[in-house]
């Protein structure tokens, strides 16, 4: 990574019903492909499988953790996972590569992404950039996130350094060697500064001229997923469950993600779980659980295309729907 969501509490009547294939009193084995390591973006995930929201919904879900943030997706295309987590700007670079994958709902419906700086830095705004190395993850279409940045207040890519640092962003932040950040996430990067006394500044790369989009979204396989949509619809249920249990109680999600996870810190997850969870339930609360907004998609998939990032606009509902979600209307 660079840096690096109730029913009630049975599933009651409306929530869906358990997939003919599913032999009663053994779940399924469901496939979820993370994103990156056990982190507090997968809260009501664990919470789920914690609190038995998967099973009781008939699904035993099996989370796999990639060795290449890049993999998930494809693990998708291919068809080895039943579902898998990624980024809104890769699912449209996929697509425009022709492979078969749609985003089926937002696990962490809002930017993450951050451009960050400490107050030791000297910088006090973007402009203050000029001169400074900036660090980042090496993904190509952040590069056109730093354009648009720079371009806002009058500079250019030649007015700063950058260094790529893969995933070893905090050190060269931390020691000075690089004077601000690209790519960190506020709720992991920009937390684990804040504890360590740094004093970040932390700017979501949309309100620096980026159009807004789903960090985290659902991945499924276009191809099979008519055949594969009330096991999906039966997952984003509990996982809406799994979510929202997390939010009412952020200590006990701390417990299931250090539980999950390899060699956290038990105070900086704290600490970024209660600065997540919040982030992972529609902001609209008349909106579905894992909605996405296709006007949104569509201006985020227009930047992509100005940038040079795809070949060609996607017709939107091609690679995002909202039909699965929780209390959407069955076909």
């Amino acid at each position: 990574m660079v840096a690096l969501a109730v029913c009630a509490a049975t599933v009651a009547a409306g929530c869906g019903e358990k997939s003919e294939s599913t032999t009663p009193g053994q779940p399924q084995p469901f496939s979820l492909a993370l994103d990156f390591y056990v982190n507090p973006d997968h809260a009501g995930i664990y919470e789920a499988i914690d609190d038995g929201y998967f099973r009781e919904a008939g699904l035993n879900v099996q989370p796999q953790t990639p060795s290449d943030p890049s993999a998930p997706i494809r693990e998708v295309a291919e068809g080895r996972v039943d579902l898998a987590i990624s980024y809104e700007p890769e699912v449209l670079l996929a697509h425009d590569q022709g492979l078969p994958v749609q985003a089926i709902a937002a696990l962490v419906p809002t930017p993450l992404t951050s451009l960050i700086w400490l107050k030791d830095s000297g910088i006090q705004d973007v402009k203050d950039l000029q001169g400074k190395t900036i660090e980042t993850a090496g993904i190509p279409y952040q590069e056109a996130y730093l354009k648009t940045i720079l371009d806002r207040v009058g500079l250019t890519t030649s007015d700063v350094k950058t260094v790529d640092v893969q995933q070893t962003l905090l050190p060269h932040i931390i020691s000075g060697s690089a004077q601000a950040m690209l790519g960190g996430f506020l709720n992991v990067e920009g937390v684990d500064l804040k504890l360590r006394g740094e004093n970040p500044t932390v700017m979501p790369v949309d309100r620096l001229g980026i159009p807004t989009y789903n960090e985290l979204v659902l991945v499924a396989n276009s191809d099979t997923l008519d055949e594969r949509s009330e096991d999906i619809r039966l997952f984003l249920e509990a996982l809406e469950r799994g979510t929202k249990a997390a939010a009412a109680d952020p200590a006990g999600a701390t417990k299931d993600i250090l539980a999950a996870g390899k060699a956290l810190d038990p105070k900086i997850t704290a600490a970024e779980v209660r600065k997540t969870l919040p982030l992972l339930l529609p902001a609209d609360t008349k909106q579905p659980y894992g909605y996405m907004d296709p006007a949104e998609w569509q201006k985020f998939a227009q930047f992509f295309a100005d940038q040079g990032q795809i070949k060609a606009l996607p017709q939107i509902e091609d690679v995002l729907t909202n039909d699965l979600l929780p209390g959407s209307q069955q076909p």
